[in-house]
């Protein structure tokens, strides 16, 4: 069993460290960290040391802690904080581990502030991809605390910010805290798009005012295909749409036939937390899609063009909740191939017009070993009534 002791350093070129720190470090033999770590402790370890470089794939680094029953591993601030120790436990619920933790670099950059954090939502970009954050933005979180890399920056982040309308908040940017070099830096997100920042960087954002969070959008908004209303999804039916697919519950929506991007903009709006694909067959659906999710707010919808039945699918998030917005007279092939990836007791949703519709996708469905749970009955003004129909993988 490996015996870890864990020590959290900050960016001071000679780190002031707790004795139970300098005591560590005096009696082991075997160290680990990221280079920089090496880099700032190097002086501090004995001098016939073994260093265990902690770089990607992580399989190669623990197959070398396996030869090593002791060891001091340095990480970045708290541990437990996004850090290393989160990774070692889940690797190595066995293993017994001691923290010497400091403050992680948010909660230095408050203190640089003086600005309570006790209700800061904290998301991290650091190897991770952008959904917790656009999460965050959508919710309207009042302080967001984000931890970068080298690709999520404090300048791409206000880009992303900007093109989805999200203007509303201070950027609060601090730069190699606890270095003697350290840089806070107070910005709106216009001036951080024409910036370079140094690395290791963190930064929070403040929010000035509520950015308005659509419910029913209204037909007339959305940037629509040629103009034509009706070839959207009305906002009545769109709403009692998103209740049939049950979207709190669920993970990943898969939008096949988008068009104006409606339904999956609205369901981005009401549930942040879904992870949202989204089919279109027509090539006016891209600039569609780019121009009404930047309009409502609503990032990280991932957007497939070309024909359903012949796209690579592999590489997304299994749904288990879809919406069929169009078959094109090919409701058996997509319902085979959605089948194929459907999570068990997912849900599909389809929104027939006609009783030849009503009667195809209910002997679709059932063929492939669907159960079709509910059929709603809705008219709207003068439109024809719609039959919103909800099957269920069994």
């Amino acid at each position: 069993m490996n015996n870890f002791t864990i020590i959290g350093i900050d960016d001071k070129d000679h780190p002031e460290l707790p004795e139970q720190a300098r005591a560590a470090i005096a009696t082991h033999h075997v160290f680990s960290g990221g280079k920089r770590h090496h880099e700032i402790m190097r002086d501090n370890l004995p001098e016939a040391h073994l260093w265990i470089d902690i770089t990607v794939p992580l399989d190669e680094v623990f197959r070398q802690y396996e030869n090593h029953p002791d060891i001091v591993v340095f990480a970045s601030g708290d541990p437990l904080f996004f850090g290393f120790a989160n990774t070692v436990l889940k690797r190595l619920p066995d293993a017994k581990i001691t923290l010497i933790p400091t403050f992680n670099s948010l909660q230095t950059l408050a203190h640089r502030l003086l600005l309570p954090y006790h209700d800061m939502h904290v998301v991290s970009l650091t190897g991770r991809p952008w959904h917790e954050f656009d999460r965050a933005l959508i919710e309207g979180q009042e302080k967001i605390g984000v931890l970068t890399d080298r690709e999520h920056t404090p300048t791409t982040i206000a880009e992303r910010m900007l093109r989805y309308g999200y203007d509303n908040y201070i950027m609060y940017v601090g730069e190699a805290l606890g270095s003697d070099t350290e840089t806070v830096r107070v910005l709106v997100p216009d001036d951080a798009t024409a910036l370079t920042f140094r690395h290791p960087n963190c930064l929070i954002l403040y929010r000035t005012y509520e950015r308005q969070r659509h419910f029913g959008i209204p037909e007339s908004d959305f940037e629509l295909l040629d103009g034509r209303v009706n070839m959207i999804t009305k906002a009545p039916i769109r709403l009692l749409t998103l209740a049939q697919l049950d979207l709190r519950r669920h993970q990943t929506l898969w939008d096949i036939g988008f068009c104006t991007g409606s339904v999956s903009i609205e369901a981005k709006l009401q549930f942040p937390h879904l992870h949202v694909v989204a089919f279109e067959q027509r090539p006016e659906g891209k600039r569609l899609m780019e121009l009404n999710a930047a309009r409502f707010g609503t990032p990280g919808i991932i957007t497939r063009i070309g024909d359903f039945l012949q796209a690579e699918l592999d590489d997304l998030p299994a749904p288990d909740a879809v919406f069929i917005g169009g078959h094109g007279g090919h409701m058996d092939q997509i319902v085979r191939k959605v089948s194929e990836h459907l999570l068990p007791d997912g849900i599909i949703v389809f929104n027939s017009v006609s009783k030849q519709s009503q009667e195809l996708f209910a002997e679709t469905v059932k063929q492939h070993g669907f159960t079709l749970v509910s059929t709603q009955h809705v008219a709207i003004d003068d439109h024809n009534p719609i039959l919103i129909m909800k099957a269920q993988k069994i």
